[in-house]
């Protein structure tokens, strides 16, 4: 027992040997948070929290000189004799006496600009004094709601994990990370392995404060995290921003700080508001207290973003390094209101690291293990921001009710109220849910499925599917049956299918499906259905042509490496024609064109179809390569996120045999070449490249011809870099080669934002072109402009493009109006 005793008091003694804790206020007594605590000539330290509490792990007793900085307060040097531990100092801090000399008041020059030009200028030469570091990263995430619904669409939304109050008022989420994280400039690397990783209220601990996206670089041009706003120091900030020195003061070295307040050209452009604090003769950032909203990084649902920033003097490599960061968010949608904080903080930065030729990969986030299941002592003693009251007690709250969460009594009593069966419930959907032994059955409701087209008339489909989920590593099987009917041809198309997947790293997944079905002449399915309802009904443009399909497939897909995606099918179908069965509309026929028919080939040949019935087989083997893929690697999965610098390849092998008419047998080979390249402050450029070749020309099937992707809608809804502008649906098909090419750039703010009274407007100019080739035929091409970010205030979804097109000569011309989010 003596021995038990000693062991717990060593432990004990040894969480709190080395800290010096205390309360840091203002000289109101009003809590400082976001203040930088460090030993004098360090870049190492702490912030305090909320409440302007503070731990400072110090290695020693004796004399040390503490350092206390804040933007906006002056910087308190502490001199300490350190007696015994943990050692208590409070603190109050006095606010910054911002002034403004003599010399900068009657300049005709505005010294601002020209704080800011030497700062533009020695952008490379200040980062590159850190061009290569390791360090310690501690991230905390706090997310709050206040008068949360209690119900959205009908449903119930739950307590949030259990953090609300009685006036559904509280913290819905809570998580820190603690990581080792390693930096390269060039070329420029990233990596982080994830020691400690904890969430309120969650067993596995995954937090999504990941460190390198929360690596905010104002030193680049543009701010990646904010949605690209353009950098007040981006090379082109003038262009932008309108700068002013609101005053000077000394540092706690004596050097000089100047205070640059943003002032934006234009109010709803991509720009940041506040101010930027600038260090003198060094040209480099000492703080940003900067802000942003919804309209400035063009998210609706955004009311406000706060960034904050510190930076202290190394010197060891001469350089201001960042040591602190705060984002503050304000967020409205649907009646929700959350708001909340990330705060981070970088130490024991190593600015020699020797790295090995392993140590940059693709592989970029890991975690160490166990890493999720650290308990309270650990995160006690390794925690360098003392929690908030508030932050304990939801911890507390949270991880006591956590198991009684789990229990079956508890899911049961859940999915009791989740499971009601309301008036709508046959309308809508409903799905009866088991959480406690992870499974659900869903049934899918008439409008779900509801559309409209010449050959079925009005049709919907009712349905139902099983899921069951067979452990936490992405394991799991579904299955579902589905009838769809058609009112004007009265024809039931019954459907199945069963699906199921193995894990989620390589994710491996295989489906047999089966039935009757009608699908597009176009397997690329260029019309959405709610758009050719939509054109039929109030215009009789009834686009949608279809055939029906008796089928039967297996389909299996995989990573098989990293960024390396193979995908196959094998499918046995009777192909039938169909035909018009309606003539209805909202629209009257003596105002508008008559229908026309379901013969792709012929729209005014209402007896004669495209293609014979027959009976074919079609085999498809393709890959996908994502190049240098990134990704991370979680305890539970693999989470891809890709390389922008490199573009992504698609081939594909088709193979139709076993026809009961044998010039139906083809052999197709088919590629497709897509990128979307940032071009920071200067918008974004996109390109889609595709082709295909037969193995040898024959006479095919109207469906197994290439064909490119037309468009006669003035609003459609698909994808615009997939699609052209003006051509018409079917006309382009061939049996032997063809090759089609769309580019576009949005320049967002670079040209609209330098003209005067249009740059107001805060519209992004748009420019494109596509070109089609197709053996045989002449070449088509598009040439288009518009406007993007068309809107009111942060609500800016609307895009307009004039669309000119070339065939052999004859021209045309239209507009084409696109919500921005499809």
């Amino acid at each position: 027992m003596q021995k038990i005793t000693f062991l717990l008091l060593l432990f004990i003694t040894s969480t709190i040997i080395g800290q010096v804790k205390g309360k840091i206020t203002d000289k109101k007594g009003e809590p400082l948070s976001f203040v930088s605590i460090y030993l004098d000539k360090t870049v190492t330290g702490t912030t305090s929290n909320d409440n302007g509490d503070y731990v400072l792990n110090i290695s020693k007793r004796g004399k040390s000189i503490i350092i206390y900085q804040i933007l906006g307060y002056k910087t308190l040097k502490k001199e300490v004799n350190i007696t015994s531990f943990p050692f208590e100092l409070n603190v109050e801090l006095e606010e910054e006496n911002v002034q403004l000399d003599e010399i900068s008041i009657s300049t005709k020059d505005n010294p601002a600009n020209r704080i800011i030009r030497n700062v533009i200028a020695n952008k490379e030469k200040n980062t590159d004094k850190y061009s290569n570091y390791t360090a310690k990263f501690y991230s905390r995430g706090l997310m709050k709601i206040k008068d949360a619904p209690e119900k959205f669409f009908g449903q119930t939304t739950g307590d949030f994990g259990g953090g609300l109050d009685s006036t559904r008022t509280g913290i819905i989420y809570l998580s820190e990370t603690v990581s080792d994280i390693s930096f390269q400039k060039k070329p420029k690397n990233f990596k982080e392995r994830i020691v400690a990783s904890k969430v309120s209220g969650q067993d596995n601990g995954i937090s999504f404060n990941r460190a390198e996206e929360s690596n905010i670089n104002l030193y680049d041009n543009s701010v990646e995290v904010f949605n690209n706003l353009v950098s007040p120091i981006s090379t082109n900030a003038f262009s932008y921003y309108r700068f002013k020195l609101e005053g000077t003061f000394y540092d706690k070295n004596g050097k000089l700080i100047n205070k640059i307040k943003l002032i934006p050209k234009r109010k709803n452009d991509r720009v940041f508001d506040g101010f930027i604090y600038v260090v003198e003769d060094d040209w480099a950032l000492y703080g940003a207290d900067i802000v942003a909203t919804g309209a400035q990084v063009n998210i609706p649902v955004v009311n406000l973003l706060k960034l904050k920033q510190g930076y202290n003097y190394s010197e060891e490599i001469d350089a201001w390094v960042l040591i602190s960061q705060t984002i503050d968010f304000d967020i409205s949608v649907f009646g929700f209101k959350p708001s909340g904080k990330f705060s981070y903080a970088y130490s024991d930065y190593n600015f020699k690291p020797v790295y090995e030729e392993n140590t940059f990969t693709n592989e970029v986030l890991t975690f160490e293990k166990e890493a999720t299941k650290k308990d309270s002592l650990y995160w006690n003693k390794l925690r360098p921001v003392p929690l908030t009251i508030e932050e304990v007690k939801d911890y507390q709250i949270k991880d006591s009710i956590k198991v009684v969460r789990k229990s079956k009594k508890y899911l049961d009593s859940v999915n009791k109220k989740q499971n009601e069966f309301n008036l709508l419930s046959p309308i809508t959907g409903y799905t009866y849910r088991n959480s406690y032994e992870k499974w659900s059955l869903s049934y899918n409701g008439l409008i779900s499925d509801l559309g409209f087209n010449t050959v079925q008339g009005f049709n919907t489909s009712l349905g139902f599917s099983y899921f069951n989920q067979q452990n936490k590593t992405g394991k799991w099987w579904n299955a579902g049956i589905k009838a769809n009917y058609g009112l004007s041809d009265k024809r039931l198309r019954p459907t199945f299918f069963f699906s199921k997947k193995w894990n989620n790293l390589s994710k491996p997944r295989m489906t047999i499906s089966g039935g009757i079905t009608t699908p597009q002449f176009n397997d690329r399915n260029p019309i959405m259905r709610l758009n050719n309802a939509i054109s039929s009904l109030f215009y009789r443009n009834d686009y949608l042509k279809i055939y029906e399909k008796e089928f039967g497939r297996i389909s299996y897909s995989e990573e098989i490496k990293n960024g390396v995606y193979f995908s196959s099918s094998l499918e046995y179908a009777n192909r039938k024609p169909l035909f018009n069965t309606t003539d209805y509309s909202f629209a009257r026929q003596s105002k508008n064109e008559p229908y026309t028919s379901n013969n792709p080939l012929d729209p005014t040949d209402f007896t004669n179809a495209a293609f014979t019935e027959h009976k074919i087989a079609t085999l498809n083997v393709g890959a996908t390569f994502i190049f240098n893929q990134k990704y991370l690697s979680y305890p539970d999965r693999k989470e891809n996120i890709g390389n922008d610098k490199y573009p992504s390849l698609n081939v594909n092998y088709r193979k139709t045999f076993g026809a009961s008419n044998s010039e139906y047998n083809s052999d197709l080979f088919t590629a497709n070449l897509r990128q979307d390249i940032s071009a920071g402050n200067y918008g974004n450029f996109s390109y889609n490249i595709r082709g295909g070749i037969f193995v040898k020309k024959k006479y095919l099937a109207f469906m197994d011809k290439l064909q490119a992707n037309g468009n006669q809608l003035r609003f459609p809804l698909d994808g615009k870099l997939n699609s052209f502008g003006l051509l018409e649906y079917y006309k382009f098909y061939t049996n032997d080669k063809y090759a089609e090419a769309h580019v576009e750039h949005n320049f967002k703010g670079a040209i609209l934002g330098k003209i005067p009274l249009i740059n107001k407007l805060n519209f992004h100019l748009v420019g494109g072109a596509k070109t089609l080739f197709m053996a045989g035929k002449n070449p088509y091409t598009e040439y288009s402009v518009g406007l993007d970010n068309i809107g009111f205030g942060k609500w800016r979804f609307l895009r307009i493009d004039y669309v000119r097109s070339n065939y052999g000569g004859i021209k045309n011309d239209g507009l084409l109006f696109r919500l921005s989010m499809f």
